[in-house]
């Protein structure tokens, strides 16, 4: 069962997104509330994922982010924006947060997306700007980007290639036929070797670097 919080301060948002999780077997919406009460009641109810509104008038979204993160046991967090193109993402992603999606996702693809973070895939919406996305590493030139991966054995780069792709590590051990700790321990290679602090910095990485083909269709929302 994957536990989930929704932190928006808008109530029709908060309400939307649990009818629609809730209406699917194995997640369960343990908690909907405004973002001051987010980091209290994360330490109560221990979700695994977070959906947090990025701009709530009353808390920055970006310190619950971070108030999350350092509690002893962190949920994941993907952000919550109405904008494809929001100020803030940049900054939540170098934060930890493990992507962010669109309140207008479609709401057959929620679930999915909640599935996807709580297996340590990343959610990017399909909206994301160009200047959201070549703007986050600020590392100039595509072939930049491509020495950045000198260091990756090929194994680590097919690991990275699916994690650009969102997959998580269950998904990744079931299409190259390894086991999920083999997968762990080559995410956690890849993120040392690269000097990022997460899993979307890595995705976001490889993009810049040209490692995924033109030619996929990724599921993000």
């Amino acid at each position: 069962m994957i536990r989930v919080m929704v932190v928006d301060d808008e109530a029709l948002i908060r309400t939307g997104f649990q009818h629609i999780l809730e209406a699917t077997d194995g997640i369960e919406v343990v908690a909907a509330v405004p973002g001051g009460q987010a980091v209290r009641t994360a330490q109560e109810k221990r979700p695994d994922v977070v959906l947090l509104d990025i701009r709530m008038p009353d808390v920055d979204g970006l310190t619950v982010l971070a108030d999350l993160l350092r509690l002893p046991h962190p949920p994941v967090v993907a952000m919550l924006t109405t904008f494809d193109m929001d100020e803030y993402v940049a900054t939540a992603l170098r934060s930890g947060a493990a992507g962010f999606l669109l309140k207008d996702t479609d709401p057959d693809q929620l679930p999915y997306l909640v599935r996807t973070l709580a297996g340590g895939g990343t959610v990017l919406s399909s909206k994301v700007t160009r200047t959201v996305v070549d703007g986050y590493l600020n590392s100039g030139l595509q072939e930049d980007a491509a020495r950045s991966l000198d260091p990756l054995t090929d194994r680590e780069r097919g690991v990275l290639a699916f994690i650009a792709e969102g997959l998580s590590n269950t998904d990744i051990a079931a299409r190259m036929h390894l086991s999920t700790g083999t997968v762990k321990d080559h995410v956690s290679a890849i993120l040392t070797k690269l000097e990022v602090g997460s899993r979307v910095q890595a995705a976001l990485l490889a993009e810049r670097a040209g490692l995924l083909k033109p030619s996929r269709d990724q599921k993000r929302s």
